[in-house]
């Protein structure tokens, strides 16, 4: 029994911790705030065009991939600037791959608003 109650306590301080991660990210980050910016406008737009179940799934898949890159990314460049905190020409290998990750995850985040919301807009 004890077992348990300590997996299921484990489980509940990890939740915790994911939890002050995503308060960091959303009060620190400005890259992150933009995004939920963008995100909670695709979600005032799904209720003012009344998308699908399916358009639903597909937003809220990308708009939560795209916040998941960017918070990965901002830890790549956090990591990379507490190890070498001055200028490096592969630091900054590191921090230009783990950006274009996040622009690779925003354009297909871009394709499925499109492909939402242009036929509303334009038909």
């Amino acid at each position: 029994m004890k077992e348990k109650d300590s997996f299921i306590i484990g489980r509940i301080k990890s939740f915790k911790y994911a939890l002050v991660g995503v308060f960091k990210l959303i009060t620190t980050e400005h890259s992150i705030m933009a995004q939920c910016s963008l995100g909670l406008i695709a979600v005032i737009l799904g209720f003012y065009f009344d998308i699908s179940a399916t358009e639903w799934m597909l937003q809220i898949l990308a708009i939560g991939l795209v916040l998941s890159i960017e918070g990965l990314n901002t830890a790549v460049e956090k990591i990379a600037d507490f190890i070498h905190p001055d200028f490096n020409n592969k630091i900054g290998f590191i921090k230009d791959i783990a950006a274009g990750a996040v622009t690779f995850a925003a354009l297909a985040a871009l394709a499925v608003g499109a492909l939402i919301y242009l036929p509303k807009i334009f038909l």
